[in-house]
């Protein structure tokens, strides 16, 4: 039989070039299936059902019920893939059951008033900028910081967004979400717009010699560690001392419309989710809210009713 390390370089090829998964993607199958080919005690296929049990057994005891599931999902994939291309008869993964809990890890969302106060202090750095560069750097800071908010999308989307998804006659973008899906978001309010729309005038001969919409100083593409250092930054400079990151506004995004009761399975959409379960968890985030709201400020806790 095949030797299996030659096997998994033939599924990453293949993963790369026809199924077309993106870098990080990759870089995670990677990692795994190294791992799981450094652990089994063979070199070559067959695998039995009891050695990928005590692999199993293995990362249960070394990592969280998050990694776990990762690290079972990339190798069941590469045994679909073997069985797919008639690699091996039989399936390992066909005898065993896999069933274990994932804890559930409620989402952390930013409060309204840091998102205002945050944004704010934004504007007030682009009004008191003392040169032309930090004007138009200011002016960038807004925008992308606008667009992450308004819309809930991931900061890979945000970066990765090209000059073409933005259509500010329409007010709307195109997103390209995980596994190349496709989702419009409209953009309803005008300050966001503006926002846009001076950005790309102040860049304009940038742009010009782009195809990305967000652009750092080299004129390259703004990558994600810019814009979490941008948060940092602007943090400090407001005063705000909670940890807030990219992803941050996209929960805060889901859930502050769940509470405006927005129907979830239009949320679902807006953030590109497959199954509307993933969408769920900013119910659990709503309630936690709503159990807050009525245990602090329902007109009952003032009352003094008792008896004698």
């Amino acid at each position: 039989m095949e030797n299996l390390k030659a096997l998994e370089k033939k599924y990453l090829d293949y993963c790369r070039d026809q199924k077309e998964l993106n870098f990080k993607t990759l870089k995670a199958y990677g990692i795994d299936l190294q791992q799981f080919l450094s652990i089994i005690p063979t070199d070559s296929l067959p695998v039995s059902k009891e050695m990928l049990s005590d692999y199993l057994t293995h990362i249960h005891k070394q990592y969280k019920p998050k990694s776990v599931k990762r690290k079972i999902a990339s190798i069941k994939a590469f045994f679909h893939y073997l069985e797919y291309e008639e690699i091996i008869t039989e399936n390992p993964f066909n005898k065993l059951r896999l069933q274990f809990r994932e804890p559930i890890r409620l989402p952390k969302t930013i409060p309204l008033h840091i998102i205002e106060a945050f944004l704010s202090t934004l504007y007030r750095e682009e009004r008191a900028a003392s040169t032309p560069y930090k004007h138009k750097t200011a002016l960038r800071d807004i925008a992308v910081m606008e667009l992450l908010f308004a819309t809930g999308m991931r900061i890979s989307e945000l970066c990765t967004l090209k000059q073409a998804n933005l259509d500010l006659q329409s007010k709307s973008v195109l997103i390209f979400g995980k596994g190349a899906k496709e989702r419009f978001i409209q953009i309803g309010n005008e300050q966001v717009l503006s926002a846009l729309y001076r950005y790309k005038e102040a860049f304009a001969n940038e742009l010009a010699r782009t195809e990305w919409l967000f652009v750092n100083r080299l004129e390259g593409r703004l990558s994600e560690q810019s814009v979490r250092y941008m948060i940092v930054r602007h943090c400090q400079i407001a005063g705000i001392d909670m940890h807030i990151t990219p992803h941050m506004f996209r929960h805060s995004f889901a859930t502050l419309l769940l509470e405006a009761d927005v129907d979830i399975r239009y949320i679902q959409k807006m953030l590109g989710h497959s199954s509307i379960t993933t969408t769920e968890i900013y119910t659990s985030v709503s309630m936690a809210k709503q159990k807050e709201i009525l245990s602090r400020k329902h007109p009952r806790n003032g009352m003094e009713v008792g008896g004698e």
